[in-house]
């Protein structure tokens, strides 16, 4: 059996330590967190068995027999009996003058009357919890080191100059560069002392 030597040893660790700074690599070994998008779901009808068991062949570009059409859909959501909340939600909507009594109507029948004021509140609850289990044993063993923060952090002062000036040439605010902090990029034994 060969036996490898320090040198060989040391530079395993200087590859590994090399490595282990690399961004893209963290993104492969899986060491990175990739969060999903709350908003963007979509949904999918169960898979059932039919109740004869004879499987027909698919046709590819047809439909899914279990899926109900966006009309379905829409049909459903309008016309749903709930009639005492959507009689109160129009007349307190068509009183306030914010809506006409037909879109009221509307509203309250796709339910947008009943809307939950506090929803950022439940998400950014519900991701911190995400975010406190996906804590890792080596982020455990490693508690001196911090964790980088995913994403990029907009520079309050210049972003608000940059619409200011943007305003004052009647140009769209969304329009141009947005300024971001640039996070500093750590040394090699930065992280380790």
């Amino acid at each position: 059996m060969k036996r490898i030597g320090s040198s060989g040893i040391l530079c395993l660790a200087a590859g590994a330590l090399l490595l282990s700074g690399c961004d893209k690599a963290r993104t492969a070994i899986g060491l990175d967190k990739q969060a999903p998008d709350e908003f963007a779901v979509v949904t999918r009808a169960p898979l059932s068995l039919p109740p004869d068991f004879g499987l027909r062949p698919p046709e590819p570009g047809s439909q899914r027999p279990q899926e109900r059409t966006v009309q379905t859909q829409a049909r459903k959501v309008l016309l749903r009996n709930s009639r005492t909340s959507a009689a109160d939600a129009i007349k307190s909507a068509a009183a306030a003058g914010k809506v006409s009594r037909g879109e009221a109507a509307i509203l309250s029948r796709a339910g947008a009357l009943d809307s939950d004021s506090s929803i950022r509140r439940k998400v950014n609850r519900e991701s911190t919890a995400i975010a406190d289990a996906d804590e890792s044993f080596l982020d455990k063993v490693f508690f001196w080191q911090e964790v980088p923060k995913p994403g990029s952090i907009v520079d309050p002062g210049k972003e608000s100059r940059r619409i200011r000036e943007a305003r004052a040439l009647g140009d769209a605010v969304n329009k141009g560069e947005v300024p971001v902090i640039e996070r500093k990029k750590k040394g090699i034994l930065e992280g380790i002392f």
